[in-house]
């Protein structure tokens, strides 16, 4: 039977740089000759981009939290039907930028729904299916926010516009998750150069997750 892959994940604030370092990863991963698969959360596929469009539309200020939660959690079951467990199955390494710790962060926490309730509705979305290793890229708030004004090219979605404290407690919310999960996290400072995150992020690979390539 061939070898299940490993299932990769990035987490961090809003400009903490997540789509950069996971494309430079990818270049590593195919300079190696490694097979894998790049992808993201919400979407990913058709069904679940579609999803995305819905959730981070600046124009849907009335979101209800849970909506936004139960819709986060339907995005992420097509996802992985569609896209992560057949590369997994394949032995593909899969990069992932955001999973499950952003729904009980932004949702759980941020927004106030309770991490257990919110990790209840994902346990039905994803059954037992969670990353092999995750890279939490942390990053001050402000200095996140001053990233994405100054990139004109990015996209300003609906999570964008939250205030400065709603950021400071997705950071508080994500420092309660990696302490809930020492094993499964790493965390990288993200306010370093952008070589440097990805050096150390690499190197942290190689040693556990590639030294069979």
């Amino acid at each position: 039977m061939e070898q299940q892959g490993f299932f990769i994940t990035l987490e961090g604030g809003d400009g903490s740089g997540k789509t950069t370092v996971l494309g430079r990863v990818a270049a590593y991963l195919q300079n190696r000759s490694i097979p894998y698969v790049i992808t993201r959360e919400p979407g990913g596929i058709e069904i679940a981009e579609k999803i995305r469009s819905i959730i981070l539309d600046p124009a849907h200020t009335a979101m209800d939290a849970r909506t936004e939660a139960l819709l986060y959690a339907a995005s992420r079951s097509q996802h992985l039907a569609e896209v992560v467990e057949p590369a997994l199955e394949r032995g593909m390494t899969v990069l992932c930028d955001r999973f499950v710790d952003s729904s009980l962060v932004y949702q759980g926490y941020a927004r106030g729904l309770g991490m257990e309730e919110v990790w209840s509705i994902n346990q039905f979305a994803i059954g037992n299916r969670m990353p092999d290793l995750t890279f939490y890229l942390d990053i001050d708030p402000e200095v996140g926010l001053a990233r994405i004004a100054a990139n004109q090219n990015r996209e300003v979605n609906r999570l964008d516009m939250e205030s400065l404290a709603f950021h400071r407690k997705v950071r508080e919310g994500y420092r309660m998750v990696v302490d809930a999960n020492p094993q499964r996290m790493v965390v990288l400072d993200a306010a370093r150069p952008l070589h440097i995150v990805e050096q150390e992020l690499i190197r942290t690979l190689e040693e556990r997750v590639l030294k069979g390539f």
